[in-house]
């Protein structure tokens, strides 16, 4: 089954867990039909390109309980959705500024019973609240997504990373990432397929920016 291959690289998830992770499937395909927000050639392997893909960041921090997270440019819901099953102590807030997308968010969510999850339909700027950490998949160029998390983020530490970001990228990031102090995980130390290769993700404290 396609989501035993979540639990094989994340051997400790609860029967609740992975009863979630093995829904997502259904659901995205249901929704797919109605919005798309996944290619049809990414449908067949949505566990592997969207879901692990997501979790790579669960590889390289375990969030506190009590963090508050902002997932930006979520799309259908990643990487916010495989994170909030993942850590169900922790809240995150999900943002798009293409309303389907939300719809598609919300729908997911509900479906799976998560209460840690609020998505809305803004700009990134726009967003209330400060988080200790911002997540994203590959949504802009790093210098101009950095410009849109002004204040955003909480003073107080309570998780063993610094607050800041947590981006995943993937390719030669040599360039985009001139001139900013950031720690690079390759996914491929974690996943061993092809599809990881070049992926990575980028943490930043948000000591790189000014807040």
């Amino acid at each position: 089954m396609p989501v035993d291959l979540i639990k094989q690289h994340f051997p400790e998830l609860t029967s609740n867990q992975l009863n979630q992770y093995e829904q997502l499937g259904a659901l995205y395909r249901e929704w797919n039909e109605k919005i798309n927000v996944i290619s049809r050639k990414d449908v067949d392997s949505l566990y592997e390109k969207h879901i692990l893909h997501s979790l790579g960041i669960a590889k390289v921090i375990q969030f506190k309980n009590g963090s508050r997270v902002l997932d930006i440019g979520t799309g259908g819901g990643f990487p916010g959705i495989p994170l909030a099953i993942m850590f169900p102590e922790i809240h995150f807030t999900l943002v798009d500024s293409i309303g389907k997308k939300i719809t598609v968010v919300k729908g997911v969510a509900e479906a799976l019973g998560l209460a840690n999850v609020t998505a809305l339909h803004q700009r990134a700027e726009d967003v209330p609240g400060k988080f200790h950490f911002v997540v994203s998949r590959a949504v802009t160029q790093m210098p101009l997504f950095l410009r849109w998390l002004k204040g955003k983020f909480e003073k107080e530490q309570i998780n063993e990373k610094h607050n800041g970001v947590l981006y995943l990228k993937g390719g030669d990031l040599t360039e985009e990432l001139a001139g900013l102090s950031v720690e690079i995980f390759p996914l491929s130390d974690y996943f061993n397929s092809e599809f990881f290769e070049t992926k990575k993700v980028v943490y930043l404290s948000k000591g790189n920016f000014r807040n």
